[in-house]
Parts: structure tokens; C-alpha cells; sequence
């Protein structure tokens, strides 16, 4: 069941994003009048086959699902007939060529955008950019940090949730330069914090803001349980909604955050504990089960924390939602900014000033689908669009057997007044299986690392 969390959120949005991309492909072929003999979701042997429309196309959903594509009427795949041969693909022009493969990655830029725009309408519940420091010597505490600080800009420019400050950190860490933050303290003051980046590496292993010195600041929540798991160990323990746990372990307890961590660390254990009901106190013994999280085996009783009081929650969140011409204009602009970053990042990669390590594969892709989609539609969408603008940056890079590589060589042809020779473009698609195989190994190790590592 916990590998079905990941995996249904991972192949509904995969699915989405192929769709969407051979759509793009399909609909531009078909308007400029060329003739679609399948489109296929999968590659391989088609599992579900039907047949559609004028030309009787072929809609397939095939057996290996990580890609898809749409097969045109084309010469160089086989005869074609007299009366067809003005609706093949070889016989367009290259400016149509150009725009049917085009179609596809712009049509997961397109997606990303429309994502965005209704995130960004609707309204999401994010957690705020207040801070804490992590313990030990950090820039943030260089810089003057202090718990409680909410950063409301980076260099002038405003942030509304902790997911942008990671980003907008992200984007100047590349930069290697120092910023400055624009806090309002817990007491109301506004302040500026310089914040140095020339010596922040990036990462996947750890998280950037963490490196800096940053984390989520938290309110102290008492621990008190607000739901229980039917059959859980809690319950069967004879714990109600309400208890409060003031010793579990025989060591007393202050907060909800020292409950989960003795928890987490005592599956298959026994753990007295002692709770507080109605003003009584009351004896029982908690057998934490194990559970897996992210590969880690854990232990859990079964218990929800009760809402903490609204001012904490207030302190904690806020729901971001811009007017729908803003929204559209800051979508446009997250799309952007991401394919920059994006090139920016295997620019790095290629130069070395990035580790390779920063590659995911689907291992991990799977994995934050389905934390995601637990933490709600809001984050699971913003998830997809990512990924959406990750495809759509990656095809159109100009290697061969990749849009971008189809893309590269229709620029030449269009330079130099004729299409690019058929031995070049064989020799191109072996040099590009290649480098995709590399990627997709390079990647495939990154994931199993990751996995081995925890």
C-alpha cells in the first residue's frame, strides 16, 4: 500500500506529461495537414490498440510506459502513395518540420503555465518564510539571523511562502554572490540581513536553505492528541483524543516534536507512557509499529497532534493568491525562470561546477510524486508543472534522437539552403543514443545512491 502512495501519483503525472507533449506534437501535424499513423503512450508492444478519426489513426497504450510518440506518414518509413505524398512529414517545408517538432516541448511549457495560473488564482495554503537557525556555525547566523525572522524580500524582491524563498535562494546561490534579506522580526521590526552565498555549494543531498543555516521556525505544540488511527497502537493501548503524554520512556515530555522523534526511533519496542485525562493521570504501554518512510524503517503509534492553537497556525501559514491577470503574469514568469535555471544548472553539471549527483531519475521523480500528493493537490500540481518544464527543457536540448536534435538540424538546413545529409543525421542518432544512455545511467545510479544512503 505505501509503494502505491508513490506510484499512482508518479504514473498519473508521467501519463499527463506525455500526453500533453505528443498532443502538441499531434495537433500541430494535423493542422499543417499531415497525415498521424499512431500515437502511443508507451513504447514496445501496444497493451490496448483502437482505431480513429478520418485516417483512421492508431491510438496505443504500450508496454514500456517512460515516453511516448506519433508516428507521421514519411517516406524514409516506408512507401507512400502518390495521392499522399503531399500530406507526408519529409515533404513539408522545414519550417513546418520545425514547428510540428517544436509543438511538443512548448506544449509542456504551455501546460506548466496554465498549471500555475490557476495555483496561483485559486489560492494555496503555503507555509511562511519564518525562520530558525539550525544549530552550529551557518552564514545565516552570520548574517544575523534570528528565530522567529520573516523574510518578506531577497534584494528587493518579495516572497510570500517558503517555497519561493528556497527558490529565489536556489537562483542566487548560481550566482555565487550575497544578498540581502528583508525580515520583519518577531516583534514587528523590519530589518536587513546580508546574507553571504559566494561559498554555498548546491547539493541534491542536502537542502540548500538547510546549508545555509535555515529551517521552517515551528511553533512548541504540547503534546496532546487530536486523532487517532482505528486499530492503531495507540488505540489498542487504550489512548483517547484529548490525552495528553506526559512522559513516554520514562523520561518526561514537552512538546508534540519530542513525542515523534522517541517514537520514530522505538519501532517493535515497548514504551511506557504516561498520559494526563480529565486531570488524572493514566499508565499504558505503546508497541510503536514499523513503517517505511522514504526507505527508512520507522516506528508509529497511530496519533494525530490537535490543531494548534489559530494564532500558531496563523504564525505558520498563509494562503498565496494573486488576481488573474497577476497570476498569469507570475506564471509566465515561474515558467520562465525555471527553464532558465534549468539550463543554468546543466551548464554547471557539464562545467563541473555542479556535481552530477543534482540528477534525478525516476527512482527519485516517483518519490516526490508521492510526497506531494500527500501534502495535497496544491503541491502535487506545482510538482507536475516542474516536471512539465524539467521535459520540456530536456527535449529541447540538441542532442540527437531529441527534439532538440531534430530542432538543430532543421536551423542548419534552414542556414544552408538544404537538408542535413542522411549520414551525418545516422551518425548523430548513434552519438545520441549514446549520451541518453549515459544520462539515463548517471541517473539511475544518483537514485539508487540516494536509496542505499536513506
Amino acid at each position: 500500500m505505501n509503494l502505491l502512495h508513490y506510484l499512482i501519483p508518479f504514473a498519473a503525472a508521467l501519463g499527463l506529461l506525455i500526453l500533453v507533449h505528443e498532443l502538441g506534437h499531434y495537433l500541430v501535424a494535423r493542422w499543417c495537414g499531415v497525415k498521424v499513423l499512431r500515437f502511443s503512450i508507451g513504447f514496445g508492444k501496444p497493451l490496448l490498440a483502437w482505431r480513429a478519426g478520418r485516417d483512421r489513426t492508431e491510438w496505443a497504450l504500450a508496454a514500456f510506459p517512460l515516453g511516448g510518440y506519433v508516428k507521421m506518414l514519411d517516406e524514409r518509413e516506408g512507401e507512400v502513395a502518390q495521392h499522399e505524398l503531399h500530406r507526408a512529414f519529409n515533404c513539408q517545408s522545414v519550417y513546418r518540420r520545425f514547428a510540428i517538432v517544436a509543438a511538443g516541448p512548448l506544449a509542456n511549457f504551455l501546460l506548466a503555465i496554465v498549471m500555475y495560473w490557476g495555483l496561483f488564482a485559486t489560492g494555496v495554503e503555503e507555509l511562511r518564510p519564518r525562520v530558525a537557525l539550525v544549530e552550529g556555525v551557518s552564514v545565516a547566523a552570520a548574517a544575523g539571523m534570528r528565530d522567529g525572522d520573516l523574510v518578506t524580500a531577497v534584494d528587493g524582491e518579495g516572497v510570500q511562502s517558503w517555497q519561493e524563498l528556497r527558490w529565489v535562494l536556489l537562483r542566487h546561490a548560481l550566482d555565487a554572490r550575497q544578498v540581502t534579506l528583508q525580515v520583519r522580526t518577531r516583534e514587528g521590526v523590519e530589518a536587513y540581513r546580508p546574507l553571504d552565498l559566494s561559498g554555498t555549494a548546491i547539493d541534491a543531498d542536502e537542502d540548500l536553505v538547510v546549508r545555509i543555516g535555515l529551517r521552517p521556525w515551528r511553533p512548541r505544540i504540547d503534546p496532546v492528541v487530536g486523532q487517532l488511527v482505528d486499530g492503531g497502537p495507540a488505540a489498542r493501548a487504550g489512548v483517547r483524543e484529548g490525552d495528553r503524554f506526559l512522559a513516554l520512556g520514562g523520561e518526561p515530555l514537552d512538546s508534540w516534536s519530542e513525542l515523534v522523534a522517541r517514537v520514530r526511533v522505538a519501532g517493535g519496542k515497548p514504551l511506557p507512557a504516561v498520559l494526563e485525562r480529565d486531570e488524572a493521570r493514566v499508565e499504558v504501554t505503546l508497541v510503536p509499529e514499523l513503517a517505511d518512510e522514504g526507505g527508512e524503517r520507522i516506528g508509529r503509534i497511530g496519533v494525530a497532534v490537535a490543531r494548534p492553537p489559530a494564532g500558531d497556525h496563523d504564525a505558520m501559514f498563509a494562503v498565496v493568491r494573486y488576481g488573474p491577470l497577476e497570476s498569469f503574469a507570475k506564471a509566465l514568469r515561474q515558467t520562465w525562470e525555471t527553464s532558465v535555471l534549468s539550463l543554468r544548472m546543466i551548464g554547471r553539471m557539464i562545467t563541473g561546477e555542479v556535481s552530477w549527483k543534482n540528477l534525478s531519475g525516476p527512482v527519485t521523480i516517483a518519490d516526490y510524486a508521492g510526497q506531494t500528493a500527500q501534502l495535497g493537490w496544491g503541491q502535487y500540481l506545482k510538482f507536475v508543472a516542474l516536471i512539465s518544464i524539467s521535459l520540456g527543457v530536456l527535449n529541447l536540448l540538441p542532442i540527437p534522437v531529441l527534439d532538440g536534435g531534430h530542432l538543430m538540424y532543421y536551423t542548419i538546413e534552414i542556414f544552408k539552403g538544404g537538408p542535413v545529409p542522411e549520414r551525418v543525421m545516422e551518425i548523430g542518432q548513434q552519438i545520441g543514443l549514446v549520451m541518453l544512455a549515459m544520462l539515463m545511467a548517471f541517473a539511475f545510479y544518483n537514485d539508487i545512491s540516494r536509496l542505499i544512503s536513506g
